[in-house]
Order: structure tokens, then C-alpha cells, then sequence
């Protein structure tokens, strides 16, 4: 991503095929913590992601953004290029209380560089069944946001927790994993966006 928003880049030079025939990914390295510094006195800089999608979009039928849970140049380049926004809550105290400035960066970003940009919904996740504060964090969260809401909650799950120091996606692992077979339930709702 460095490379791409700091060195243009071109994508054929930096996505990588992974271990799934039909999944690509350009990959977050150090060196990316130093993209705020460097592109601050740039011209366009929150729209750098952008350009480099344009380059790519054709390629791809879905490009999926990771971001870092903060409001800075980066976050802001990637909801300048989404088509949608996707807010992952965990099941947790305080993060009721994130949303909202979430969603509120979310129309800033639709008033002033990005006009199609669109709510996708609020996933929770990290959900423990057997927490009472977890299913009170939901019950409220339900209240709040309603339709906004996915109808899939991502599991506390040990087959999820372990995927990504086995070095593998969940559906490499486990097919049929409860917490995979929630991430494919809420691949379905995603389908259902366009």
C-alpha cells in the first residue's frame, strides 16, 4: 500500500495472488506508517487510493478496504474510494460510543469528495453468547441502529481466532466452521448491496 499511495505504483506491480485462485491482496508493511507524514503537504492526497483503484477496478469484481481503527489520511483515502462502508462493532463496552463519529466522518466524506459513497451496514462482531454484556451490547446496539444492522453477528470463536497465525483463511482450514459459515452468511447480505 506504501508503494501505491506514496510511489504510484501501478497494481499489476504489487498485488499478490493468494493461496485462493480467485483472491488477490495488496498487503499492509511498515513502511506504511509513514504515509501520513509523507503525503501531508501532497496536492489530493485523500484521494490517492482512489486513483490507484481506478487503475485496478476493472480487474476485480469486489475490492474489499481493511482500515485502521482511527480517523486519519488513510482512513479517509479509503472512504473516498469505497463505494461502501462496512463498520465491523465489536460486542464490547465502548464500542457503541465509536460508531457514531464513524458515521458522522462517513457523511463529511459524502458531502465534500465522494458522493456515491454508501452505508453498507454495522457488523457486530467478536459476539460471546455465553456474556451478558455482549448480548446487552447487542440488544442496545439492535435499538440504535436497527436496519443498519447485518442479520449475521460474527462469533467469539476459536477456529476464527486461530486462522490467521495458521497463516490461512478460515475456509482453507474448516469449511464448515461456525465462524466460517458466518462469514459466508454475511458474504450473502453483502451480494444483496448492489
Amino acid at each position: 500500500m506504501y508503494h501505491a499511495l506514496v510511489e504510484g505504483a501501478a497494481p499489476d506491480d504489487i498485488v499478490l495472488q493468494s493461496d485462493l485462485a480467485f483472491l488477490k491482496i495488496l498487503p499492509a508493511r511498515m513502511e506504511l506508517f509513514r504515509v501520513e507524514t509523507e503525503l501531508m503537504a501532497c496536492v489530493d492526497k485523500e484521494k490517492r487510493l482512489r486513483n490507484f483503484l481506478s487503475q485496478a477496478k476493472e480487474s476485480f469484481e469486489y475490492i474489499l478496504l481493511d482500515t485502521p481503527p482511527s480517523f486519519g489520511l488513510l482512513t479517509f483515502n479509503a472512504l473516498t474510494a469505497a463505494d461502501f462502508l462496512l463498520i465491523p462493532m465489536q460486542c464490547e463496552a465502548y464500542a457503541l460510543d465509536a460508531v457514531a463519529p464513524l458515521m458522522q466522518v462517513m457523511n463529511i466524506i459524502k458531502n465534500t469528495s465522494n458522493p456515491s459513497l454508501q452505508m453498507a451496514g454495522i457488523l457486530l462482531t467478536m459476539f460471546d453468547v455465553g456474556e451478558s454484556v455482549g448480548r446487552r451490547i447487542c440488544e442496545t446496539a439492535r435499538e440504535r441502529f436497527g436496519p443498519l444492522l447485518f442479520n449475521t453477528v460474527i462469533p467469539r470463536n476459536t477456529a476464527l481466532k486461530n486462522a490467521p497465525a495458521d497463516g490461512a483463511p478460515i475456509f482453507l482450514k474448516d469449511l464448515g466452521a461456525f465462524g466460517a459459515r458466518c462469514y459466508l452468511n454475511l458474504a450473502g447480505e453483502i451480494l444483496h448491496l448492489k
